[in-house]
């Protein structure tokens, strides 16, 4: 095999470690310390500044700045997060994710089989999830320096090289051919980890008099520019079909680094002598991978101390290039959240799902909310709200069925946790319990429609049972949603009244019946209904109890104004009619 070929070959398979270490290393780091990395999201994010912190700090921890702005995406998308929360932790994760190149310019070559061992040792040995992902964050670090020196290595042939040094020279001495071969790296690796990572190996090689860098820190700027643009197309791809608002958090994302980019090329040589005097001194080709980490930084901490105070005019902009269009709404059965780019993340996905299952629940007080008209409208007006309430439940349950497969996809990748895993089944357990009354009223609606002869008087009495259920159910869904305390044993009274008014209204229909009020032949349907109200006041107490059993959906929604309406019980508008 001929010494180009090689060199290629190594150089790729290196880089391919390089790449596969680190991700390794992510995701072996969200499954160790994910919950609380998304807790340290969701606290630090009270102002621009903790959100910058916040950032900073998930994604150091993390070594990836496209799991951050993936998660964070996520969240916007969820509504965790409102759109200047996400941008000040995007600005923050540009930060956080110059800690890799700080780590590589350290040089620790001469330990890496000993991170690998170890790191295998602990993944292997270890029994519990936790002590196999801190293993597996080991092993991941280790092969992330295996790729750096196999870079390095294949690349000290490749210097000596006059083709190599001619094109090198080229891209030195143009700043914008640097900025474009930086930003077309990051694009075809989708890591501009991994592409700084290459440019410190190539800076770390001697030019033709063997002494100095063959693309020197002033060479080496540009290309680390563009690759800070070429970063960007993660968040891009991450908010396709996304939110306004995670459409808008990555455009954010964009016009930080292009922003930065295109002013830090006109002062390359003046900045170029700041990094060197505040960076270490020595020979050129021991500390320039150090200096190279260090502009990475020192760029990201200037645009990030720029762009901060601005943050609202950001907003502003973002909402500029993605505004508010009307007349693109899905259509009420199709999930506004649900995104399958998260399955893998179950912190972003099990929040998406959270916020589905609301819109579900929503759905189903509406319904219950339609019964209350029973008995008050004349026929056309009340046949007219229960088959808007029938068309309700048919709408809930495609909803439904769309969450039942997301929640399967995110089982089937494996990557929850033990508590991730809990907290799934309980999930999926209110879903079914809120689908069952979605059906429950469904049928009921559609009994009343079909038989439309019961009297005013059993009209009114199935009213009240329904006025009952509703209160039930928003007791409920109260403990769910905000994890506010409620009382159990008076809930349980609450269907054990309902028991009682049940028995009183199939007494009161044999009584219509025996006076003529009532035909005899609607005895089966009614009492069909009120079955059918005995089981919702069931699945009521089942979902309270899953709430004493601390599955509550506090943790999964921040979204203040929802909570708000929750807490204070205020009631949504009555139910609209079918045009």
């Amino acid at each position: 095999m001929s010494e180009p070929v090689q060199i290629l070959f190594g150089l790729l398979g290196g880089l391919a470690v390089f790449l596969y270490g680190m991700t390794m290393m992510s995701d072996y780091l969200q499954k160790a310390a994910g919950e609380r990395m998304k807790k340290i999201l969701r606290v630090l994010t009270i102002n621009p500044v903790m959100g910058v912190i916040s950032g900073a700090l998930v994604t150091a921890v993390l070594q990836s700045s496209s799991a951050t702005t993936v998660m964070t995406i996520g969240f916007v998308s969820a509504g965790l997060m409102t759109l200047p929360q996400a941008i000040s932790v995007i600005f923050g994760a540009n930060i956080g994710t110059t800690m890799t190149a700080q780590l590589i310019a350290f040089k620790l070559s001469d330990y890496v089989w000993i991170i690998i061992f170890a790191g295998f040792l602990v993944y292997f040995l270890g029994k519990s999830r936790k002590v196999k992902a801190v293993g597996g964050t080991i092993l991941g670090f280790g092969l992330l320096f295996l790729g750096i020196d196999t870079m390095g290595s294949v690349m000290k042939p490749l210097a000596s090289s006059e083709v190599f040094a001619n094109a090198i020279r080229e891209v030195a001495n143009i700043p914008i051919l640097g900025m474009l071969v930086g930003c077309g790296m990051t694009l075809v690796v989708q890591s501009s980890s991994a592409t700084i990572a290459v440019l410190q190996n190539i800076a770390s090689q001697a030019g033709p008099d063997g002494v100095h860098s063959v693309i020197g820190l002033a060479g080496a700027i540009p290309v680390l520019l563009g690759d800070n643009i070429g970063t960007t197309i993660t968040a891009i791809l991450a908010s396709l079909n996304q939110s306004k608002d995670a459409k808008r958090t990555a455009a954010a994302h964009c016009i930080f680094n292009l922003s930065g980019s295109l002013i830090f090329i006109w002062f390359v040589k003046p900045y170029a002598n700041l990094i060197e005097w505040i960076s270490p001194k020595g020979n050129e080709l021991a500390i320039i991978s150090r200096q190279i980490a260090n502009a990475h930084t020192g760029f990201n901490i200037i645009m990030t101390l720029a762009w901060t105070p601005l943050i609202p005019l950001m907003v502003k902009i973002v909402k500029k290039l993605i505004p508010d269009r009307r007349g693109e709404e899905l259509p009420e059965e199709q999930p506004v959240y649900l995104d399958n780019a998260f399955v893998g993340q179950p912190i972003a996905a099990l929040r998406l799902a959270a916020r589905e299952i609301v819109r579900c629940s929503d759905m189903v007080r509406e319904m219950l909310g339609g019964f209350n008209t029973l008995s008050k409208k004349d026929p056309a007006e009340q046949y007219k709200e229960l088959t808007y309430v029938q068309r309700k439940a048919e709408t809930e349950k495609k909803l439904s069925d769309y969450i039942s497969e997301y929640m399967e996809r995110i089982f089937s990748t494996g990557a929850l946790s033990e508590e991730q895993a809990n907290q799934s089944t309980g999930i999926l357990f209110i879903l079914n319990e809120i689908d069952r009354i979605s059906m429950l009223c469904g049928e009921m609606a559609n009994n009343v429609t079909s038989v439309n002869i019961y009297s005013k008087a059993a009209m009114r009495d199935l009213r009240d049972a329904a006025g009952r259920i509703l209160s039930m159910y928003d007791e409920a869904m109260n403990a769910i949603m905000n994890g506010s305390g409620f009382d159990m044993e008076k809930l349980e009274q609450e269907k054990t009244e309902i028991n009682r008014l049940d028995d009183k209204m199939r007494a009161k229909h044999m009584e219509r019946v025996g006076k003529g009020k009532c035909s005899a032949k609607l005895t089966a349907p009614f009492n069909a209904l009120l079955d059918s109200v005995d089981r919702i006041g069931n699945s009521c107490v089942n979902l309270a109890d899953m709430a004493s059993s601390h599955v509550q959906f506090s943790s999964f929604l921040v979204d203040e104004e929802q909570l708000e309406t929750k807490k204070t019980g205020q009631k949504k508008p009555a139910l609209k009619a079918a045009e």
